[in-house]
């Protein structure tokens, strides 16, 4: 059975005109379950971890800063949202659920986050909508329990992983591929053990054509033994942020590829939703529906 890692506090409240779509973590759920893609039981309520599990990735002094409230202004308008308890709640509810999601996809195959990919965290700092590294913090477990030994991680949101580049980059454990706008935030990038940096305007046949010359190369050098994919959205032409050409079909042929690559290599992967920042709330939620329903037809 399919799980998704859901809870209500994902819905986080924001300043008004706040250029994050918060909204999306409702309408997603809601449609999919509409559909009739998922069903209640699909979804479980993530819990908060220990905090050794945070601090496996995390610096003591940003994590406990952040968790206390004590960040400086700087460092919380590095983040883009308001520090306040509800959203230390929220980002640590989140990792919870990305981790209990990556137990699932060893057990079933496949595991999903509705909301995570929070890429741009750093092991001493937030930044970019992204406070604690959601699949970073899940990683770390899975190798720390030895429920695996090789992981590879496939982010595929608009701009660089930047934090997941920092956490890992003298980790052989974990190889970080990421594909993304090369002329996107963020502007300064770090050294992933692969990146692609995509032209502005990047369309559909050139974005496909070398995700799929690269996928399977890397699947047979890296040879993980599991896999977390950050599938963000905003490589869609709708993007606000994006700076990418992709059509919904185009976003859509892309997961469809990385799912069923990972599938036919009996890969477990953990999926974390990442960005998507389209004007019009519907484009965000068709293409994230997209995955959870290719999820449900490949595996299910």
């Amino acid at each position: 059975m399919l799980k998704i890692a859901f809870h209500p506090s994902y819905i986080h409240p924001l300043p008004e005109r706040h250029r994050f779509p918060m909204e999306k973590y409702e309408l997603l759920p809601q449609q999919l379950l509409y559909e009739g893609t998922c069903e209640a039981e699909n979804f479980f309520e993530p819990k908060i971890l220990n905090d050794k599990y945070y601090l496996a990735v995390h610096d003591a002094e940003y994590f406990y800063d952040f968790i206390n409230l004590k960040l400086g202004q700087k460092e919380i308008r590095r983040t883009g949202f308001p520090l306040s308890r509800s959203l230390v709640h929220r980002e640590l509810l989140i990792a919870g659920g990305t981790l209990q999601a990556a137990k699932y996809a060893i057990e079933y195959g496949v595991g999903m986050n509705i909301a995570g990919g929070t890429h741009h965290a750093y092991t001493n700092r937030g930044e970019g909508f992204c406070m604690l590294n959601d699949q970073a913090i899940a990683a770390k477990y899975l190798l720390q329990k030895g429920l695996a030994k090789q992981i590879l991680i496939i982010d595929l949101d608009v701009h660089q992983g930047n934090g997941t580049a920092e956490v890992f980059k003298d980790d052989p454990s974990v190889f970080t591929f990421s594909m993304h706008g090369a002329k996107n935030y963020p502007f300064k990038k770090e050294e992933s053990d692969l990146d692609i940096g995509l032209p502005n305007e990047t369309e559909d046949e050139v974005y496909l054509e070398k995700l799929k010359a690269t996928l399977p190369n890397l699947l047979d050098l890296v040879q993980p033994d599991f896999v977390f994919y950050l599938s963000g959205v905003d490589v869609l032409a709708t993007d606000k942020l994006g700076k990418l050409n992709l059509t919904i079909e185009g976003c859509k042929e892309r997961d469809r590829f990385v799912l069923q690559t990972l599938k036919d290599a009996n890969l477990p992967v953990e999926i974390s939703m990442g960005g998507g920042y389209s004007e019009e709330i519907k484009f965000i939620i068709e293409a994230h529906a997209n995955t959870y329903r290719l999820v449900q037809k490949i595996w299910f």
